[in-house]
């Protein structure tokens, strides 16, 4: 059953709230990740039922990952016990990009192809779309509060969003540029977000709406941010091959890794309950794990070539969860 909600006006900037504790673990979804004791990098994986760039893995509370197949237009369940697989058809261009599940497992997805918020009941099968005001801008990544308020980057409209799961779903949009990417939560409740086309990362006050910027060099590329549970930020600099710490309380990068592998384009990014790093170099089809107490990197080389990960999500077991985009697999990693 899909439903469409009629759109709202944008909200004054006034009225937002927003809840200082942001989930720590990289993704800041709905569910807090683990910490895997015995790490062994075993890698699985499985072929998805409609591999149509599918991406954006995710944990859910009941266990299992969910994903988006962004070209089939639809949103797929994996189970974690009995490794099968249920698919829900979205509405038409609906197009899902960045997917994530709440505390009640619902599950909300970024509509790239027709701008808007989607909502999937996975218990009844409805789904609900809430158009951006713009209607349009492709919206990219999301990220959840504590109280359960959604932000989301529009990566062509330069906006940055903003949806309260608990209203009638109104949308209220921030201007930015550069293109804006990933995006995080800091534990003082600031949207931190990749503006990829300027070299930069935005930051945005959720209650006053004011921006700032932080460069991060030039051809650097900065494109997946994630937030560790010591409150540092952790990115992803596409353009350079390296891996930058971020301290949101000064605004200041305090230190850069070179990836083993070189320029070979860092991408996702994620951190488990541990605080160790997970980052992957998308064109060496390899994932590197790195303790940020002792500079130690492990890189586990995936048994697939041509992987395509774009996102990867730690779940409350330790985990590491990917999805291969261009070979339609899902992998984890323990």
């Amino acid at each position: 059953m899909i439903m469409r909600c009629n759109p709202h006006l944008v909200a004054a900037l006034a009225t937002a709230t927003f809840a200082t504790s942001a989930l720590a673990g990289g993704s800041s979804y709905g569910i807090a990740p683990g910490a895997l004791p015995n790490f062994t990098g075993k890698v699985s994986e499985w072929p998805v039922p409609t591999p149509r760039f599918a991406r954006d893995p995710a944990p859910g509370p009941d266990g299992n990952i969910y994903i988006t197949v962004m070209n089939g237009n639809k949103i797929a369940r994996f189970d974690t016990k009995t490794h099968a697989f249920k698919e829900w058809e979205l509405a038409p261009r609906h197009h899902p990009h960045g997917l994530l599940v709440d505390k009640q497992g619902i599950v909300w997805t970024t509509g790239n192809g027709n701008g808007t918020i989607g909502r999937l009941d996975p218990a009844s099968g409805k789904f609900t779309e809430y158009p951006t005001p713009s209607r349009g801008g492709g919206p990219h990544t999301l990220v959840i509060t504590a109280d359960g308020v959604i932000w989301f980057t529009m990566q062509s409209g330069d906006k940055i969003g903003r949806l309260d799961t608990k209203s009638s779903g109104q949308i209220t949009e921030y201007a930015t540029s550069g293109g804006p990417y990933g995006l995080t939560l800091d534990k003082a409740g600031n949207i931190w977000f990749c503006r990829m086309g300027e070299d930069k990362l935005g930051r945005l006050d959720p209650t006053s709406g004011q921006m700032t910027e932080l460069a991060t060099g030039r051809g650097s590329m900065p494109r997946r941010i994630a937030t560790a549970p010591d409150g540092m930020m952790w990115v992803t600099l596409y353009g350079n091959g390296k891996l930058a710490k971020v301290d949101p309380a000064t605004a200041k990068i305090v230190r850069e890794y070179q990836l083993p592998a070189g320029n070979a384009g860092p991408y996702a990014v994620t951190i488990d309950g541990a605080g160790l790093v997970w980052v992957n170099e998308i064109n060496t089809d390899t994932v590197v794990r790195l303790n940020p107490a002792t500079d130690e990197m492990r890189v586990v080389n995936l048994p697939s070539k041509s992987v395509g990960i774009r996102k990867m999500s730690v779940d409350a077991g330790g985990r590491l969860w990917y999805m291969g985009s261009h070979n339609g697999r899902l992998g984890m990693v323990e």
